[in-house]
């Protein structure tokens, strides 16, 4: 096998930056995960904000690169804001990175985004790594439709009714999680979802990279999570289609006929239980005259 070049033999001349905000993401692991337009962009910014100052300063010292650092973590991304809008009025480049990852996937910068875009200034996206969507690829699961529930409540009373309201949802669901919450996280899945196909990926992109599949109700007595290390994501496929029964239909039309027409309330019947407008509307004269 050949090593790989350096560098690219041939790539895309670099376009002048902008005036505006640039939400830039980073290597989740690898550094060469880095993209060349997010170099471009923090070579050219007057400022970068940083979730922590001292994470993205090693990372622009790999690639030889120097700029104004700000914090911009959930204690001060409301001065962070305030510092990119006045930069931004002054014509000036301002990037805001995460730790890891794809900024404002569950990591802070979006008050700062917020207040930009209610300004009117400029907002670009620098698409790059992102767990979620590297999860996903990997899988083995339908990537289609995807319900991304980001970090579940720390308790199991919490955890247990959020899961509760994710259970009738027909997506693929994926969770960020860590080490030490992941067996009782998974054990509590199992336990409201049922025995879904689902699976753990860890350390993305890194040297012990791995993706652990199973059931749910499997991965909840896995050896290898129990307190694994590194930054963890759960994906876990949908739930099963359950047919509505007559009594389902009957009883969410009653409901749908006390504020609707007969066939507003057949056809919001047939979208929600997936049944024949044809049928329900039938049903719902039905109905409506006993």
């Amino acid at each position: 096998m050949s090593e790989p070049s350096p560098f690219p033999p041939a790539a895309p001349p670099p376009r002048r930056v902008e005036p505006g905000l640039y939400l830039v993401a980073t290597p989740i692991g690898n550094l060469r995960d880095m993209t060349l337009r997010a170099l471009d962009v923090l070579a050219a910014a007057d400022l970068v904000l940083a979730e922590d100052t001292r994470v993205t300063a090693k990372l622009l010292s790999a690639y030889g690169l120097k700029a104004r650092l700000e914090r911009c973590d959930d204690h001060a991304s409301g001065r962070a804001a305030e510092q990119a809008i006045e930069r931004l009025r002054e014509g000036q480049v301002v990037a805001l990175v995460s730790d890891a990852g794809t900024p404002l996937v569950s990591d802070p910068g979006f008050v700062v985004a917020r207040a930009v875009i209610a300004e009117g200034l400029p907002v670009h996206p620098i698409p790059g790594a992102s767990s979620l969507l590297a999860a996903l690829c990997i899988a083995g699961l339908p990537a289609d439709r995807v319900l991304f529930a980001g970090f579940l409540p720390p308790k199991t009373a919490g955890r247990t009714a959020a899961l509760e309201a994710l259970k009738s949802q027909r997506q693929t669901l994926v969770f960020f999680e860590s080490g030490p919450r992941l067996k009782d996280s998974l054990t509590d899945m199992a336990a409201v979802l049922g025995p879904r196909p689902a699976a753990v990926a860890r350390e993305l992109t890194k040297l012990y990279e791995e993706c652990v599949r199973g059931t749910l109700d499997d991965l909840a007595v896995d050896p290898r999570l129990d307190s694994p290390k590194g930054e963890i994501v759960v994906v876990v496929g949908p739930g099963e289609e359950v047919q509505a029964t007559e009594a389902d239909a009957d009883a969410a039309l009653i409901d749908a006929l006390q504020t609707l027409s007969t066939g507003d309330a057949a056809s919001e019947v047939a979208k929600a239980l997936g049944l024949n407008r044809k049928t329900l509307y039938r049903r719902a004269l039905e109905l409506k005259g006993k």
